[in-house]
């Protein structure tokens, strides 16, 4: 098996960056993760599917630091990091672009991407690599990021996050709200950053928007990864109805 669940991994896989075992999650008495295996590995795509209430928004809030751990283990880089918050995430190379793409809509685009200089990186750089990567951007740099388009304002949320330089990056519901057309070119620009050797975990409930680009596939249902595997392997098992799209 390809890098995705701690299951049938060989020797000869690298370490995941990214590893969730026995992973446990919950809000206030109510557990909504019940016991989740997850890896992803260097340069590697793992698409976390299922549909809506089945935990996929909640193992990302916890891979990102913003729902702690309440038994298992997450780890980065094999270092055990339960307790971890944002902060420290962020530090430790994982970026999160939440459900929602999570802009800030009254700053303007180039002041979205001054917020990635907080880790140090120079706005001169951040703005260089988005406006080459996205044009439309550099056309809309002093436009308030709230009237941009939808798909305009996931090319921005994307380059703010890679302004950050991450080793591993966080994608929830990446083709939410978008045109069929806007989401193939998002994930090809993910393909692409993936092949320059980031980590990428993505949710999805319509998977079939980000199977062709996706190494391992994960089925979530429930609170639990109920199945994993190569992408044909995940869709021949499971209805449609499942993968949605």
């Amino acid at each position: 098996m390809r890098d995705g669940t701690g299951a049938g991994s060989g020797a000869e896989e690298p370490a995941p960056l990214l590893e969730l075992s026995g992973v446990r999650a919950a809000y206030g008495p109510i557990e909504v993760l019940h016991g989740v295996d997850l890896r992803v590995g260097p340069g590697k795509v793992v698409a976390l599917l299922g549909p809506n209430g089945g935990g996929k928004s909640t193992t990302m809030k916890v891979c990102a630091g913003l729902l702690p751990v309440t038994g298992g283990e997450l780890r980065f880089a094999g270092r055990r990091v339960n307790g971890v918050s944002a902060e420290d995430a962020a530090r430790l190379g994982v970026c999160s672009i939440p459900e929602g793409r999570g802009i800030f809509p009254n700053l303007t685009v180039r002041e979205n991407l001054w917020v990635a200089t907080g880790t140090g990186a120079r706005l001169r750089d951040v703005e260089e690599a988005a406006y080459s990567r996205f044009p439309i951007l550099a056309e809309r740099r002093d436009q308030l990021a709230g009237s941009l388009s939808g798909g305009q304002q996931q090319m921005l949320a994307l380059s703010r996050a890679l302004g950050t330089n991450p080793a591993v990056l966080l994608l929830d519901e990446l083709s939410m709200g978008l045109a069929p057309m806007i989401v193939t070119q998002m994930y090809d620009t993910v393909a692409q950053l993936v092949a320059e050797g980031l980590s990428v975990l993505v949710a999805e409930q319509f998977a079939r928007a980000v199977l062709p680009i996706a190494d391992t596939a994960a089925l979530m249902l429930n609170g639990r990864v109920v199945s994993a595997g190569a992408p044909a392997e995940i869709e021949d098992q499971l209805s449609s109805s499942y993968l949605g799209g």
